[in-house]
């Protein structure tokens, strides 16, 4: 009962990782080169090296779920957000019905089903999500769809709130998004949902279920 975390090495994916790990969930980490993997290698968590740009099936060998928290970065342009946010995320779902995963867990993001609302930089990643969930749904593998708000980098408080109107805000930290990772992962009765997530007062259990 293994994990693949794609974007292991990312913000998201790191803490992730870290927490599967406390929490004795199988977990290995698809990292793009070896130079990344001594973080992993520190906390006793198995990596593979593999590029959503290149081979990555081979990754997948001896896992039964996967998480996707891959993305191209705030820094890189339509290109990239094409290549990672789209074709990867696509690439994967198809690998994971290939070879008959039992769930696909992404990551998406709030509000990604209306691209066009987005400001004009934020346009083309959300229009890559959007495509990206509705391959998922598509694909026949298992899935939840996470659709976290705005990210900032604060504490976990592991409460949530689904809606703005609840949260008061349009933010979560990825911490936060991890804590939820984790309990969807340790939840297999959970498929084929998607939860939006914010920052707020009540349990996870009372926002994923």
């Amino acid at each position: 009962m293994t994990t693949l975390v794609i974007g292991a090495n990312g913000q998201i994916g790191k803490q992730f990782c870290e927490l599967a790990q406390q929490a004795g969930e199988p977990v290995k980490a698809m990292i793009r080169e070896q130079s990344q993997a001594k973080w992993f290698e520190e906390r006793h968590i198995p990596t593979v090296v593999a590029d959503l740009e290149g081979e990555l099936e081979h990754a997948f060998d001896g896992c039964d779920s996967v998480v996707f928290t891959a993305g191209s970065g705030p820094h890189t342009g339509p290109d990239k957000t094409l290549m990672i946010d789209l074709l990867g995320a696509i690439r994967t779902a198809d690998i994971a019905k290939h070879k008959g995963l039992k769930r696909y867990i992404m990551v998406s993001a709030m509000r990604a089903e209306q691209p066009l609302e987005a400001t004009e930089k934020m346009r083309p990643y959300m229009a890559a999500k959007f495509a990206a969930d509705a391959h998922l749904r598509q694909s026949g593998v298992p899935y939840v769809i996470l659709k976290p708000g705005r990210l900032t980098d604060d504490a976990a408080s592991q409460r949530l709130a689904d809606s703005v109107e609840e949260a008061g805000d349009n933010q979560i930290s990825r911490a936060n998004v991890a804590h939820a990772l984790l309990y969807t992962l340790q939840n297999p009765a959970i498929i084929n949902q998607e939860y939006l997530l914010l920052d707020g007062e009540r349990a996870i259990d009372d926002i994923i279920a």
